[in-house]
């Protein structure tokens, strides 16, 4: 009898451990299954991101955490190994973290593009930019000028300065800060006169006014997409969320924060 209740006891607390065992199990699946979601986001893309931030993370069912950097700088992060599930960057930038295997091609899609602008600090006297001539003596007569040297518009930037004739001329008159919202700061502190961005990095920044966009002669638009990593363990949830941002729910968002949905 005695050895029966051993035997007993031992095959409960056998159950007992496979029970706990289980639990353990599941325990250890839910958070991945309901695991927060990392989102790179180009700052191009800053102000709808975070304003779309409630609603997407209620269409998903997921808590979203966003990063926010230039598109080359999360470019090199990723290429550096840093952990990420979704990327909404330049499509530039998208398509090149597809080639190297970062980002799954089948997940890519076109969220929208936006142009560029010129932006002085809140307040101050607003110059004519109206045409490429007078953007020209708005440039000349300013005695600095401010935009990142890391930015996806700073290559069209500089093509506007020789468009115009000025790169020489403007050149000792550069603050160029790699720093994303530094050169906004510049301006919004009175250290430079003008800064020339993407327009939603200057109509809202705090403390910088929007003079108006680049002329249509030397305008460039910069497109922005979105694609799921390779390695990630939340593809379902990272494509709901692509779905989401370029669902027709997002497109008053995207254009309240001067961009065209694509």
């Amino acid at each position: 009898m005695k050895a029966k209740t051993i035997r007993l006891g031992a095959f409960a607390a056998a159950i007992l451990a496979a029970s706990i065992g289980f639990i353990f199990l599941l325990a250890r699946r839910t958070p991945a299954q309901g695991a927060e979601l990392l989102v790179v986001v180009s700052d191009g893309m800053k102000p709808s991101v975070e304003e779309l931030l409630p609603q997407i993370e209620h269409a998903i069912g997921r808590k979203v955490t966003a990063q926010y950097n230039s598109s080359k700088n999360i470019r090199e992060k990723i290429q550096s190994g840093e952990p990420f599930d979704v990327a909404i960057l330049t499509t530039e930038i998208i398509d090149d973290l597809i080639k190297q295997g970062k980002i799954t091609s089948d997940t890519r899609a076109e969220i929208a593009r936006t142009g560029m602008g010129v932006g002085v600090r809140a307040g101050a006297a607003k110059p004519d930019v109206s045409t490429p001539e007078a953007l020209k003596r708005a440039l000349v007569s300013a005695k600095s000028i401010s935009f990142n040297p890391s930015g996806a518009s700073a290559p069209h930037v500089y093509s506007i300065f020789e468009h115009l004739g000025i790169a020489d001329s403007v050149k000792p008159k550069l603050m160029l800060d790699p720093e994303p919202g530094r050169p906004q700061m510049f301006v919004a502190d009175g250290k430079a006169d003008l800064v020339i961005t993407l327009i939603p990095e200057i109509k809202f920044f705090k403390g910088v006014e929007l003079v108006g966009p680049v002329p249509a002669e030397l305008q460039s638009y910069i497109s922005f997409g979105a694609g799921v990593a390779s390695n990630t363990k939340n593809g379902d949830a990272g494509k709901a969320l692509i779905k989401y941002i370029t669902s027709p729910a997002a497109a008053p968002v995207l254009k309240s924060k001067a961009l065209e949905p694509r």
